[in-house]
C-alpha cells in the first residue's frame, strides 16, 4: 500500500519548504500536515487536490497511481498539447524527441 506521507515528505523537502510552509500554502495545521506525512491521517480528496496544486503535480503522481503517475503536471500538459496537434507536426515532434532519446540513450551506454 502507497504512504502517501512519503510523497509528501519527497515532494515538500524539494520545495524546500517547512512542513508550515506547506501548511500556509494549503491553508492547513502544520500539525495535520505532520499527522499526513507519519501516516497518522491520510488526506481527503479535497486535501490531495490541493496539496497537488501546492506542489505543481497531479493528484495521480501524488498517489502513486494511473498512467501519468510518475509524470508531473508540466509534462502531462505537454503531452496534451501534442495530442492536440495535427499529424504531420506531431510527426515532427516525435522525431525530434526520439533523436534526443537516442543520443541520451547512447551517452548512458558509453559512460557506464
Amino acid at each position: 500500500m502507497l504512504h502517501i506521507g512519503n510523497k509528501i515528505t519527497e515532494l515538500r523537502k524539494q520545495k524546500g519548504w517547512s512542513q508550515n510552509d506547506l501548511a500556509k500554502a494549503i491553508e492547513a495545521s502544520r500539525d495535520i500536515i505532520g499527522k499526513y506525512e507519519r501516516g497518522e491521517n491520510a488526506p481527503s480528496l479535497e486535501m490531495a487536490q490541493k496539496l497537488a496544486e501546492a506542489f505543481g503535480v497531479t493528484v495521480d503522481f501524488l498517489l502513486g497511481k494511473g498512467a501519468f503517475a510518475k509524470y508531473d503536471k508540466e509534462a502531462v500538459k505537454r503531452l496534451e498539447d501534442i495530442e492536440n496537434l495535427d499529424p504531420d507536426t506531431k510527426k515532427t515532434i516525435f522525431r525530434i524527441i526520439d533523436t534526443f532519446l537516442r543520443d541520451a540513450k547512447a551517452r548512458q551506454a558509453y559512460s557506464s
